[in-house]
């Protein structure tokens, strides 16, 4: 026990865990010292110093917990701990950023390390259908809504599992079941979370999340025939899939092979969906093409749309407009614009632009990320984040509030302006149910 090598994960409270459950957690070899939480990550939440991964959850070899810090400390925290191995465990990392981490470590003297999947990967006892991608944003969820109902479809009974946002209480947020809109209350769920779980809920469908993935699986299996994963960002599965869909997208050529750990997912996939090209532009879209061909030349290639739809088209048309979109998309995904402008574009709107009026934490958000513009992410980490959110609304002078993101805001926010939901789904030749046919077919009894 003395002997015990010393680590440091770094992480953003999703694969860390994960990786510390799976493989650190009763593991005599090894000592995790402290997390780290990226520091670009969920900003305007509360701060992470002293706070600790719970010992309810870290196993008998961690009676106090274990403490999480910011990574803006990584340096301090090698010499502090004495630490000889700092694993890398979070996702949407370009290649230089993943590098710069590593020379981080490595100049402190430490071992980096990027875990393989076949040491974090759970094999479970009921078939899976696992949806990644290579980014933040490619569509992953409408996809796995759409695969779990021709699953559902068929008279098999569905599951989805969707990779961790635990921002409260951990020890409360060990398997979380949710299958209606009280249960998003129960658990207190930010925007970002409810933008994940709500449309299940509106589906008639069932998702669990949460901290533990050994006991989520086993609560899952009990009520399902089949478990669709839908992993968040451009997670790698935190389950082994007898089916592997990864998308990519369009809108973002050349991330499919230059983004960590995308290009696993695109490597390894069964099947890649190439997303969102009804608005995506064609030379981009042989770009993405060529490049998973190159890496993955026996996966199955399918051509997808990301189809919107407006719940009151002339209520927007030629309108004045601010545009609010889904926030990890902006954010995580460096991506400039959603749904809401696509559809704002297409019934002639004039966007606004809401940065002379943002206040507080959303200042911070705009410093770091450039890329915004007139794009108003959908904020909602803390109660004062929503707050902030509605007085930038209530402030920015415009006919209609146009709502890119996956769930009715409407719920959440109290603002003096009307406001219109888009919504985006899965559109295809058919070629998916092909797929999940053949998976049900060999991989269902």
């Amino acid at each position: 026990m003395t002997n015990r090598k010393k680590v440091i994960i770094i992480g953003a409270a999703g694969m860390d865990f994960h990786v510390f459950n799976t493989y650190f957690r009763d593991n005599e070899n090894y000592e995790v010292v402290c997390f780290t939480r990226a520091s670009e990550q969920n900003l305007g939440t509360v701060s992470l110093e002293e706070h600790n991964y719970p010992k309810e959850l870290t196993g008998s070899l961690y009676h106090n917990g274990v403490p999480i810090y910011s990574e803006t400390q990584l340096a301090d925290l090698i010499e502090k701990f004495n630490a000889e191995e700092v694993v890398l465990a979070y996702s949407d990392l370009s290649y230089d950023e993943v590098m710069r981490k590593s020379a981080i470590v490595n100049s402190k003297g430490a071992d980096f390390r990027l875990m393989g999947f076949n040491k974090t990967m759970i094999k479970a006892n009921k078939p899976v259908v696992s949806i990644c991608s290579v980014r933040t944003g490619c569509g992953k969820s409408q996809i796995s809504r759409r695969v779990y109902k021709l699953i559902k479809d068929k008279g098999l009974k569905v599951v989805a599992i969707r990779e961790p946002m635990p921002y409260g209480d951990l020890k409360e947020q060990r398997c979380m079941r949710f299958e209606t809109y009280e249960d998003l209350d129960k658990h207190k769920c930010t925007i970002e979370e409810r933008e994940e779980y709500e449309p299940y809920i509106e589906n008639g469908m069932v998702i669990y999340a949460g901290v533990d993935y050994a006991e989520i699986i086993k609560n899952a299996e009990k009520e399902a025939d089949v478990i669709v994963w839908d992993g968040g960002n451009n997670e790698i599965s935190f389950y082994k899939p007898d089916l592997l869909i990864t998308i990519v997208d369009p809108h973002r050529p050349g991330h499919e092979i230059s983004y960590f750990p995308g290009e696993v997912n695109a490597r390894a996939a069964d099947v890649i969906v190439v997303n969102k090209e009804d608005s995506a532009e064609k030379e981009s879209i042989e770009i993405v093409k060529n490049n998973v061909k190159d890496i993955n030349p026996n996966a199955i290639v399918i051509d997808a749309n990301s189809a919107i739809s407006v719940e009151d088209e002339e209520s927007i048309r030629g309108k004045k407009v601010l545009v609010v979109e889904d926030g990890p998309t902006l954010t995580h995904g460096n991506m400039a614009f959603g749904a809401g402008k696509l559809a704002a574009d297409k019934y002639g709107c004039i966007i606004v632009d809401p940065r002379p009026n943002i206040t507080g934490s959303l200042e911070k958000v705009y410093k770091k990320f450039s890329h915004l513009g007139v794009a108003l992410p959908a904020m909602g980490y803390s109660p004062q984040q929503i707050n902030e959110l509605e007085e930038v609304i209530d402030k920015t002078e415009c006919d209609v509030v146009i709502s890119g993101t996956p769930i009715d805001l409407t719920k959440i926010l109290k603002i003096n302006k009307p406001m219109v939901r888009v919504k985006y789904e899965h559109e295809d030749k058919g070629e998916l149910e092909q797929v999940i046919d053949e998976f049900v077919k060999n991989k269902v009894r």
